[in-house]
């Protein structure tokens, strides 16, 4: 079994079988809880294959989450052994299981960023032969010999944009007005 056998995926960007079995055989992965056991046996290809991209994308977040919080304590344990110890090639010594979590997470992590890539360039090839089907047969129906070729559709819309309903574009438009009464009271007063 491959580790990461998806279909589009070139091989040369997926980690080999030797660095599949030593993280997971490492010392790292069998002391992880079971929570994160389980957050691990998500990344799974074969678990991974069946989520979708949504679901993929909240693994990714717990993952991604898991693997800071085991970087933040490798970087804090490490700074506070490094004055005990003198070195920090000695304090590094002490702190391996948290360096090690660290790579498994990230292991981890990489695999299900591999995955999300893969389905998100298969979600837009299909949104992009969606479009292209429409596209096609809006314009099938266009043309000289068509029925009411004199119409305008109603779904061409003006130069002027629309105003969008959240905070950020009122405010712009309401800017965008009084800038306009402002010029407009300058010319005025000429």
């Amino acid at each position: 079994m491959t580790p990461l056998s998806w279909e589009g995926e070139d091989r040369a960007s997926q980690p080999d079988d030797e660095t599949e079995s030593t993280v997971r055989n490492s010392r790292a992965f069998g002391s992880l809880t079971e929570r994160q056991a389980d957050l691990m046996r998500e990344a799974e290809p074969e678990r991974m294959n069946t989520l979708d991209e949504d679901e993929l994308l909240d693994l990714h977040t717990r993952i991604r989450r898991a693997r800071n919080k085991y970087v933040g304590i490798h970087r804090r344990q490490g700074s506070a052994r490094v004055g005990a110890k003198g070195a920090r090639g000695k304090a590094n010594r002490g702190n391996q299981l948290n360096a090690e979590k660290v790579e498994v997470f990230e292991y981890a992590l990489a695999s299900v960023s591999d995955r999300v890539a893969v389905v998100a360039r298969q979600a837009a090839d299909d949104l992009k032969a969606e479009r292209l089907a429409a596209v096609a047969a809006v314009k099938s129906g266009t043309g000289p010999d068509s029925v009411g070729a004199g119409t305008r559709s109603s779904s061409v819309e003006s130069g002027k944009r629309k105003a969008t309903k959240t905070s950020g574009g009122r405010k712009r438009d309401a800017s965008s007005l009084a800038a306009g009464a402002r010029r407009q009271a300058k010319r005025d007063s000429r």
